[in-house]
């Protein structure tokens, strides 16, 4: 369980006390959170697990000052969308986060009134102080950017390209579309700082609230689809391991497209295997592909 993403709710926020309480205050609101949610009266029994490993996180003044240190490691990857080292890699096009990152630096220049350096805006003072929606766009760039990680290492052959879009609205973008052996899949990544569950093809949860993502990135997948004329194997929504219960939930055919729902720890499986009845492309078909997307379609560079 952690408490480092920026839709979290940090281990001062599961106890309900400001980063600045003294140890008393501390001590006082755990044993506060651990009465509301006890289950044997009444409380939930997942958030009373939560406010046990948050007092672990900040219950003495070493563990606490260790947790402040560490927490919110939100700065930008030195070359987010790209692999380093000396074995061939994914050819990738486009920065994954890019877009993400730029939207956050708006919203939080426009919540402080005046602009924000780098350093600043990943300050985790600053990024918990910040209005929720320029949370949100921070927590999609850090998404983003930890899938396109895992994408870059899938090797020479699968080509990858992040932040696609086939019309003029950058905000309808596809996160990320992955051709290889298997077939091409577009992708979106998520984090709604909380675990989720499925309802009728759709994710759900008290994180979510009424937000459609597998509807979202569906509508994106076909537009890419339709404006280049190819055809995805399917679409995998990428959440961090500990909001799924299992690694992989292949949701079927939603509208007509075969959806699976993947932690981050098994994306690179999924998409060296393929999600289980997808159609995989022929080689004359994935030839196709290449030549058509890079022309229907544009990937943005912020």
């Amino acid at each position: 369980m952690t408490f480092d993403g920026p839709l979290s709710a940090s281990a001062y926020e599961l106890l309900g006390v400001a980063a600045s309480a003294d140890d008393s205050e501390l001590r006082r609101a755990y044993r506060t959170r651990l009465r509301q949610t006890h289950p044997d009266t009444g409380g939930d029994a997942a958030l009373f697990v939560r406010v046990q490993r948050a007092w672990e996180l900040i219950g003495t003044p070493e563990a606490r000052a260790r947790y402040d240190r560490s927490s919110g490691s939100w700065a930008a990857p030195a070359t987010s969308g790209r692999r380093s080292g000396t074995r061939p890699g994914t050819r990738s096009y486009g920065t994954a986060g890019a877009w993400h990152r730029l939207r956050y630096l708006e919203l939080l220049t426009e919540h402080v009134g005046r602009g924000v350096t780098a350093r600043e805006a990943v300050d985790p003072a600053v990024v918990r102080s910040a209005p929720w929606q320029a949370r949100r766009m921070l927590a999609e760039a850090l998404s983003e950017e930890a899938t396109a990680s895992t994408i870059d290492d899938l090797g020479i052959g699968f080509t990858a390209w992040h932040d696609l879009v086939a019309g003029a609205d950058a905000a309808q973008k596809l996160s990320h579309a992955v051709l290889g052996p298997a077939g091409l899949y577009g992708l979106t990544s998520e984090d709604f700082g909380d675990a989720v569950r499925f309802r009728q093809g759709e994710v759900i949860g008290a994180a979510v609230g009424g937000e459609t993502p597998v509807a979202d990135l569906l509508v994106r997948v076909r537009a890419i689809s339709r404006a280049a004329r190819v055809r995805f194997a399917g679409a995998i929504l990428i959440l961090p391991d500990e909001q799924l219960d299992e690694a992989v939930t292949v949701l079927g055919s939603v509208r007509g497209v075969l959806v699976a729902v993947v932690r981050r720890s098994a994306l690179r499986t999924v998409l060296r295997g393929g999600i289980p009845g997808a159609r995989p492309l022929g080689a004359v078909e994935a030839f196709d592909v290449r030549t058509r997307l890079p022309q229907a379609a544009r990937v943005l560079v912020p």
